[in-house]
């Protein structure tokens, strides 16, 4: 078992941006009171100073049309490798315009959309957090295996790290 450490305002919004930032690849859930809901990988451009996760989708993908009719969705990051995780519960918001556009397009978008920025399918998806929940070991996921057999061997209890709600 870990440590329980709920965290709130700056702590919270820190956290749920490390995480967020470092693992970068999310399960993104629409329709939520469907199971199964709908899920898809989504890359994250950035978290901005409220705590908010942005996104660029296309006009025409099912996870637009999805939102437009319900606006809950759920984020699902891990990071296996390092023992990280975290869940985000949110309300989305499709943005069209070019300021969005610009201000969130890279590079690497461009293999999504054909024309670019300037692709007429370009949207930006604003997920602002309702609650998160995260998962976190203290030293990563070799330090949480030696951890376990070391327990199991003496019959310690581990340290199992941190989790806790994120309130941002």
């Amino acid at each position: 078992m870990g440590e329980l450490k709920n965290l709130g305002n700056e702590d919270a919004l820190a956290k749920l941006k490390e995480l967020a930032e470092d693992i970068r690849i999310c399960m993104f859930c629409t329709e939520l009171s469907n199971v199964p809901f709908s899920t898809r990988p989504m890359g994250l451009q950035e978290v901005d100073a409220e705590g908010n996760l942005w996104f660029l989708s296309s006009a025409d993908s099912n996870k637009n049309f999805e939102i437009k009719e319900n606006e809950k969705v759920q984020l699902i990051f891990s990071k296996p490798a390092d023992a990280h995780f975290m869940t985000v519960f949110g309300n989305a918001t499709i943005y069209k315009d070019r300021s969005t556009i610009e201000e969130m397009w890279t590079p690497m978008a461009k293999a999504w959309f054909k024309d670019g920025k300037d692709d007429k399918n370009v949207t930006v998806i604003r997920v602002s957090p309702v609650t998160a929940y995260y998962w976190d070991t203290k030293g990563g996921k070799m330090v949480s295996l030696l951890k376990i057999a070391l327990a199991a061997v003496t019959g310690i209890r581990m340290d199992g790290g941190k989790e806790g709600k994120l309130d941002v």
